[in-house]
C-alpha cells in the first residue's frame, strides 16, 4: 500500500541528486584550477610595472634632439645617452638582462626591450609633425609573462 503520509527522497533521486552535484562541482573546480595556473604572481607582476615605468620615467627625462651619441642599442651601460632616440632599439629583438642606468645589475630574471618610432598617425598627431613626436614602448619579461608599457614624447621645446 501506498501512503501519502510519508515523505523523503527514493534511492534513485538521492543517486541522480548526487550525480548533478557532482558535475556542478567538478566544473567548478575545473575553472577554479584553470584561473589559479595562468594567473601572474603579484609580485612578479608589480616588479615588471616597476621596471617599465622606471625605463620610461629615464626615457622622456631626455631631451628630444641632442644630436648623435649613445651607446650601441644592446650596451648595458647607458650613461652615455643623451636623448630620446638612442633608447631605439636598446635589448634588441629578445631583450637585455634589466640594469641600472650606471650599467650595475638590476634584478635578476627580467629582461627590456625598447622601441622608439616617429609618432606620425597617433595620438599626438593632431598639428604637431610626425618627426616631432616619438612613440616609446616599453616592454618587460620575466619567463612566459610579460608587461608592455606604451608612451609618447614630443619636441614641446622646439629644440
Amino acid at each position: 500500500m501506498w501512503n501519502k503520509r510519508r515523505r523523503g527522497f527514493t534511492l534513485v533521486e538521492m543517486i541522480i541528486a548526487m550525480v548533478i552535484i557532482s558535475v556542478g562541482l567538478a566544473g567548478v573546480l575545473s575553472v577554479l584550477s584553470r584561473t589559479a595556473v595562468t594567473s601572474t604572481d603579484p609580485m612578479i607582476a608589480k616588479q615588471m610595472t616597476a621596471i617599465a615605468d622606471g625605463m620610461m620615467e629615464e626615457i622622456q627625462l631626455k631631451p628630444f634632439l641632442a644630436g648623435p651619441g649613445g651607446l650601441p642599442a644592446n650596451g648595458c651601460n647607458r650613461s652615455s645617452f643623451d636623448d630620446v632616440d638612442d633608447y631605439n632599439g636598446y635589448g634588441g629583438a629578445s631583450g637585455i638582462p634589466v640594469c641600472n642606468i650606471d650599467g650595475s645589475p638590476g634584478p635578476a630574471g627580467y629582461t627590456v626591450r625598447v622601441q622608439v618610432v616617429n609618432g606620425a598617425g597617433g595620438i599626438l598627431s593632431g598639428g604637431i609633425p610626425a618627426s616631432d613626436t616619438r612613440q616609446i614602448t616599453v616592454t618587460v619579461q620575466n619567463g612566459g609573462n610579460s608587461y608592455q608599457l606604451v608612451g609618447w614624447r614630443s619636441n614641446f621645446g622646439g629644440a
